[in-house]
């Protein structure tokens, strides 16, 4: 395609004569970095699109009035797009309600300032900030899956979100926490200033084995009162290991959301270890709402059914809050590492009508 440059630019004007509204546009095979023409901008009849390897024009003399005006959904698929492109998209897409970025290129913060957005979907993310400035009503935000420089800070910044009701995947290896303008630390004290309410269902994925991020759970999880489903994926690290004291979470103060909302536990990568077996006995022991707990793990991680089983028994002996609980364990479809991202992870993201897009393993 870099032999014909006037060509794509042709093919846009044609099909914004025929006023199409759904377009898939993928670069294959090479190259990379094919500059998408910004004719793209002259079809305003567009209510999806997505994009593929490509690289996305440069906003910056581009008329103001430019803009999506029909445009409901909008993926983005290694395109390599700067931050202040992103920003003239969104600030240019009114009825945008869908956005779902994947291997992003060069865009170092993911802004979102939106009156429509309802749904934001992030896959393989790259050094990347995701900051939540201004979005009335954003319900979802999704992070599938992280690829961070260790040496980078990166941040999940969530201003007020009135209607946010699901947020995750936290994860605590590679991003640092904001609420409003609060970084939560393992000392930061619960207030109005920094607990977002209105969330209901919430992913962490946490490694047991670091001490440092164990130490973040408590903060984090009285960040989110209200929280009624619980997602814990346990991440294994080839560091040293510190072993979890279950005193230590017992010690770490009240979590509303443990003691009086959470009902339902989905804990996945089960190794049975014992900083994982000291989480789940300190939860069954100090939640008295919680309805299911159910334990998922790599497959492969055991040899029967039966040894998996036996991984369980210190549970049985704690004295559990909750006098209707049931503690369900499955094997997961892949082994650890070889999990790869489907596409109806996404689809279920952004399908409104599925009430938990984390529960794979239980009917939802």
């Amino acid at each position: 395609m870099d032999e014909f440059p006037s060509l794509l630019a042709r093919w846009l004007q044609t099909l914004a004569a025929k006023g199409v509204q759904d377009l898939v546009l993928v670069n294959r095979p090479f190259p990379l970095a094919l500059d998408l023409p910004a004719t793209l901008f002259s079809m305003p009849s567009l209510t999806r699109l997505y994009l593929g390897l490509f690289k996305f024009p440069d906003t910056a003399g581009l008329p103001r009035a430019m803009s999506f005006p029909n445009l409901r959904e909008l993926g983005l698929c290694s395109v390599i797009m700067l931050s202040p492109n992103m920003d003239f998209v969104l600030a240019r897409s009114p009825a945008l309600e869908i956005l779902c970025t994947q291997g992003n290129l060069l865009t170092e913060r993911l802004r979102l300032i939106s009156h429509s957005l309802r749904c934001v979907q992030v896959i393989a993310a790259i050094d990347m900030d995701i900051l939540l400035q201004y979005a009335p009503r954003l319900e979802r935000l999704i992070v599938w899956s992280a690829w961070l420089n260790k040496c980078s800070s990166r941040r999940i910044k969530i201003a007020p979100a009135p209607a946010l009701s699901i947020l995750g995947y936290l994860e605590l290896e590679f991003y640092a926490l904001e609420v409003r303008n609060t970084v939560i630390q393992a000392d930061t004290r619960a207030s109005p200033t920094t607990m977002v309410p209105t969330v209901k269902i919430l992913g962490l994925k946490v490694r047991f084995g670091i001490c440092d991020e164990v130490k973040l759970l408590p903060a984090y999880l009285r960040c989110f009162p209200n929280v009624e489903r619980l997602h814990i994926e346990s991440k294994k690290t080839a560091e040293p290991s510190d072993e979890l004291n279950l005193k230590f979470l017992k010690e770490a103060g009240a979590i509303e959301c443990v003691q009086s909302h959470i009902k339902l536990l989905i804990f996945h990568n089960f190794h049975g270890d014992q900083s994982e077996l000291s989480f789940l006995q300190f939860f069954l022991e100090s939640a008295p709402m919680l309805a299911k707990l159910a334990i998922v793990y790599p497959k492969g991680t055991f040899t029967s059914m039966t040894e998996a089983n036996s991984k369980l028994e210190p549970l049985f002996a704690a004295n559990w809050a909750s006098t209707c609980c049931s503690i369900l364990l499955f094997e997961g479809a892949y082994a650890e590492g070889k999990e790869p991202f489907e596409l109806q992870n996404f689809k279920r993201g952004s399908n409104f009508s599925v009430r938990d897009p984390f529960a794979v393993i239980i009917r939802a």
